[in-house]
């Protein structure tokens, strides 16, 4: 979707910063730009995709802007919260409660 919309010149942007993961230094560098150009295309870029994203048809992909977002996995598994294991009195008493036999380390 992002090659038929976008330019060429808009497209590598779009790929070294978004699919590749590229920094801005980064790509600043590959493609010599500056850094204020660079920001101020990428801004355009969310913006042209974010509308053809929205616009698609049959089906939107949405929520658009967790597909610019720049979260990693790494803060994606912080957000999780751990499960805690429940006590035995935290358990609702049943008679079909199932108990293993465990043996105590000696």
């Amino acid at each position: 979707m992002s090659r038929r919309t976008l330019s060429e010149r808009d497209h590598r942007i779009f790929k070294y910063h978004y699919l590749l993961g590229a920094d801005w230094k980064l790509c600043c560098r590959k493609l010599k730009m500056e850094r204020g150009d660079f920001f101020h295309e990428v801004y355009r870029i969310e913006q042209k995709l974010g509308r053809t994203f929205r616009e698609l048809q049959p089906h939107a992909l949405f929520p658009v802007d967790e597909y610019f977002s720049s979260t990693g996995r790494e803060a994606v598994a912080q957000s999780c919260i751990p499960f805690a294991l429940e006590t035995e009195e935290e358990l609702p008493r049943s008679s079909k409660l199932l108990r293993f036999p465990v043996r105590r380390a000696a």
